[in-house]
């Protein structure tokens, strides 16, 4: 079994956890295998979709599509024959940005499981290392619910990240104002919106997924399945205040940017103030026609300077009679 030809791997699992790692050729068999399978595939192998349309016995206008569409979002679906559930993980993989989550697509019946994915995902691999070392789901409804259980730990690794780079940034926004502060508020508000986008429905799936209450799920899996529902809604609360949170912050830092820059203008304004009856001193002396008054005198660019340096004194006391400084 390798990736390159689409089956990432297949196991036949007995009631105990335990599963024999299986290849496409007992996967084409007819015999009927002495437990319930799980099938992992890669949907962007072709090998993986013509075995799903041709040989999986799927429901193709169903459920092939769904299993090997593009984009699709977090949903369920029940049919006579089985299960379609449709779930997204956060992507932990490396050099990737957790919002960029990864879609892995359910067909779930009574005695097999056929799981498509085009990433990696790390709930996955427990689950398969679980069923390495003979501790794997006994049955596809504890696969279904092991797989949600594990996403959603995974999210809340990934948000109470994001809260805690959003803390450090309210702190930031208090001490230092950095107008770099802006690009990272932003981006963190980016992050918190995709992750909701596909958070919020698989909420929805979830629970419509334990309000239907099929057959193929225990009474003990609905319950697990309905407190991951409950999870992902405190997560979804959380991405909402997190999202006003920044909402804040950013008010609070173009507040504090706009006061700084009203200061500094201020300033500015004070200097500009009292230099331009200075300025319009030393200009108007500064023309060079007949009649300068001092062109003559020795000692009157010295008393011109002393009397600039009193109209300076008189503008500052002026200033701060009024209040303006």
């Amino acid at each position: 079994m390798t990736d390159q030809d689409g089956l990432v791997f297949a196991y036949e699992i007995d009631g105990e956890g335990k599963g024999r790692p299986i290849g496409w050729e007992e996967l084409s068999a007819t015999d009927k295998s002495e437990g319930w399978l799980w099938i992992h595939l890669d949907r962007s192998a072709p090998h993986a979709r013509k075995w799903l349309v041709e040989e999986s016995g799927v429901d193709p206008l169903l459920v092939s599509e769904a299993l090997l569409d593009e984009e699709t979002r977090p949903r369920f679906t029940a049919t006579e024959d089985g299960l379609l559930l449709i779930l997204r993980g956060v992507n932990l993989n490396p050099g990737a940005d957790p919002e960029d989550m990864v879609s892995i697509r359910l067909w779930i019946e009574a005695e097999r499981v056929i799981s498509v994915r085009q990433r990696r995902l790390l709930a996955v691999d427990d689950l398969r290392q679980a069923i390495e070392e003979a501790n794997g789901p006994k049955t596809p409804g504890e696969l279904v619910a092991n797989l949600a259980d594990g996403l959603v730990d995974r999210m809340s690794i990934v948000i109470s990240d994001l809260n805690d780079r959003l803390d450090d940034l309210e702190d930031d926004v208090v001490s230092t104002q950095r107008r770099e502060l802006r690009g990272e508020l932003n981006a963190l508000r980016r992050e918190g919106i995709i992750l909701r986008r596909y958070i919020a429905p698989q909420r929805d799936a979830l629970s419509q997924l334990t309000s239907t209450k099929p057959s193929l799920l225990k009474k003990s899996h609905v319950t697990r399945l309905r407190e991951v529902a409950d999870h992902i809604t405190r997560h979804v609360e959380n991405l909402d205040a997190a999202r006003e949170r920044a909402a804040v912050v950013q008010d609070e830092l173009v507040n504090r940017l706009s006061e700084q820059l009203n200061k500094n203008m201020y300033v500015l304004s004070i200097i500009a103030g009292i230099f331009l009856p200075l300025g319009f001193l030393t200009g108007l002396l500064g023309v060079n026609v007949d009649g300068i008054p001092g062109d003559k005198t020795p000692w009157a660019f010295a008393a011109l300077c002393v009397f600039m340096v009193a109209i300076g004194v008189l503008e500052v006391w002026l200033f701060r009679r009024f209040k303006w400084i």
